[in-house]
């Protein structure tokens, strides 16, 4: 029998690839060795996509990938959430052409979320910073050892550490930093601190100059409040503004005098927001609730399920139900979709829907004149594969980039696959 190492080589050998369409998966050029070997591992789903699309595998096997950034010649820079042998950040390069990316290389030595290129620099955070990396003519890392630390001091204490962000137009860059803290309660309480001074670290968006180095935490701007955690977060290309998707905190089981236990698991609503400077969400004062449609004043700041705070918030431009879990929105200004898609929203959903009892999915949001035009709806759907017998997850999207063809890639953090969907056959 054949070593697995054996088989790996004639599979890239025969150069077999994995094409999967919204109806059906084939398997091309395989040999009966490749077919035995397939045949020891999960089989996998049928990706759902709309007519017209389809969906190839383009890399896989590559770890908890977190986002990822398409160079302009194809190549795919991904940031892993932990680091291998002192690499948290990979290029993934199609020496052959053949539409997979079989080689990588490493290098960064933190783990870490969020990755974009932007001006001729590779940006990409740890935890708590952001670094840059210049890239040569041909989109590579001249010197992967060194790279210039943009933003340091971000507040890391495990929980929603996720530094999202994002570059706009004027070569501002704004960061998304997570609360580690569900509620702001009091140690030991179920009681909200008064004022709740977490918001002057977390919960918010922070603006700083992506072109300045050794920037501290003192130097940002909070640009936003109030907003839990945002692990999406994009410029949209109409508006010039910074739209962010926020997971939701929890009502855990702590207040069932005021909760079912079904609402608790249906509350409250993950949503999409646009965001200018000053702007507050209501964390942790307040939440909205997606079957009343408004802000509900938090329990731990004297709210009861039903009654509405004082304070006037930001309000959903795009609600979504609970537990979705959105970790990327991608804003599409490319010409390869249909007109519909275009500067409309992309999120990568990377739980489930209680309510619903559905996820693992890729949404879309229609866009007309930098507004949300419609409700969002399911774009890519059945990344856990549950729908065609699997009894567990197989694959949960967490990362979005498009293409220079106007692909759209999707990144998946549970076997570290990249799912590359295009239009009309390309």
């Amino acid at each position: 029998m054949p070593t697995l190492e054996a088989a790996i080589f004639l599979i890239k050998m025969t150069k077999a690839s994995l094409y999967i369409t919204g109806a059906v998966i084939a398997l091309a050029s395989l040999t009966s060795l490749t077919i035995n070997l397939q045949n020891q591992l999960p089989p996998a789903p049928t990706i759902k996509v709309p007519q017209g699309f389809s969906v190839n595998i383009v890399a896989d096997s590559l770890g908890p990938v977190r986002h990822l950034a398409v160079a302009a010649n194809g190549n795919i820079y991904v940031k892993q959430n932990n680091i291998r042998n002192r690499k948290g950040l990979y290029y993934l390069t199609d020496n052959n052409k053949d539409g997979y990316f079989e080689t990588k290389s490493g290098f960064a030595d933190y783990p870490g979320t969020g990755i974009k290129i932007s001006n001729g620099y590779l940006y990409s955070s740890s935890n708590s910073a952001i670094y840059r990396y210049k890239l040569n003519d041909k989109n590579e890392v001249i010197d992967a050892e060194k790279p210039e630390l943009i933003v340091t001091g971000l507040v890391d204490k495990r929980a929603d550490n996720a530094k999202a962000f994002v570059i706009d137009d004027k070569n501002n860059l704004y960061v998304a930093v997570g609360s580690y803290s569900d509620a702001c309660r009091a140690p030991g309480t179920i009681v909200g601190i008064p004022g709740c001074p977490l918001r002057d670290s977390v919960g918010g968006v922070w603006k700083f100059k992506a072109d300045k180095a050794n920037q501290t935490y003192a130097d940002g701007l909070r640009f936003a409040t109030g907003v839990k955690n945002s692990v999406g977060i994009d410029l949209n290309p109409v508006t010039k503004t910074i739209f962010v998707t926020q997971h939701g905190r929890s009502l855990d089981n702590k207040y069932p005098q005021y909760y079912t236990s079904q609402q608790v698991a249906q509350l409250p609503a993950e949503a999409l927001y646009e965001l200018k400077q000053g702007v507050d969400a209501g964390w942790p004062f307040a939440y909205y609730d997606n079957f009343q449609n408004k802000y509900i004043q938090s329990p731990e700041y004297g709210g009861d399920g039903k009654k509405s705070p004082d304070t006037k918030y930001l309000k959903p431009l795009t609600v979504i139900p609970a537990h979705f879990a959105p970790n990327d929105l991608l804003f599409y200004t490319g010409k390869a979709f249909p007109a519909k898609y275009r500067n409309g929203a992309f999120m990568a959903f990377h739980a489930q829907s209680p309510e619903m009892k559905k996820g693992y999915l890729v949404a879309f949001v229609p866009f007309k004149n930098g507004k949300p035009s419609g409700p969002w709806e399911v774009f890519a759907d059945n990344f856990s594969g549950q729908e065609t017998g699997s009894t567990t997850i197989q694959y949960r999207p967490t990362g979005l980039a498009q293409g220079p063809d106007g692909s759209l890639y999707v990144a998946d953090d549970l076997k570290g696959t990249i799912f590359k969907i295009s239009y009309g056959g390309k």
